[in-house]
């Protein structure tokens, strides 16, 4: 933050996100691929963590020429680097890029409710005027803090017109599992 921002700089909280302590700050920064390619306004998500990393959907990652991989958060091992520009300076990550795998947070006694456990995975069923999609491998983590909420890039949710949606189940893809209508 300090290198992108300035000495003594910290992130300031624009709007809280659904998940109790995560936020959508005010800084934003370009981040550059290869071939000097950009997106030149990209949102911090915070708190800050011990080791950046740039989540893109797969149009972004196209666009800016970088091959990311699909992983979960965290998992950076072998991924692609970035340029990151900020208003004070430059960071250039050596890997970090990805395309977010999909997953649910959820609590244990969704998880319970749900018959599913921390590592296991769902299906999401979408349905919208225009499609039905059914999403699979979604990573299930489960934490006392989390709220239940399913994370999915911009391209899924443009792909089953989830702004539209009429109704979105998520199953259990294991037997006995259970299932919840959002």
């Amino acid at each position: 933050v300090e290198a992108l921002f300035g000495k003594g700089h910290t992130l300031t909280s624009m709007k809280e996100l659904y998940q109790k302590g995560n936020y959508a700050a005010e800084e934003t920064v370009m981040v550059v691929g290869p071939r000097r390619r950009t997106l030149p306004t990209v949102r911090i998500l915070g708190p800050t963590r011990a080791a950046s990393q740039v989540e893109l959907a797969f149009t972004d990652s196209i666009s800016l020429g970088v091959d990311a991989p699909v992983r979960h958060s965290g998992r950076l091992d072998g991924t692609p680097g970035c340029v990151l520009v900020g208003p004070k300076g430059a960071v250039e990550l050596k890997n970090g890029v990805i395309r977010a795998a999909r997953h649910v947070h959820m609590n244990e006694d969704e998880a319970a409710r749900l018959g599913v456990k921390d590592g296991d995975e769902m299906k999401m069923r979408v349905e919208s005027p225009a499609n039905s999609v059914v999403f699979e491998n979604i990573l299930v983590r489960v934490d006392p803090a989390t709220r239940l909420e399913v994370h999915l890039d911009t391209d899924e949710g443009n792909a089953c017109n989830l702004d539209a949606a009429t109704d979105v189940k998520l199953f259990a893809t294991g037997a006995g599992g259970g299932c919840a209508r959002t």
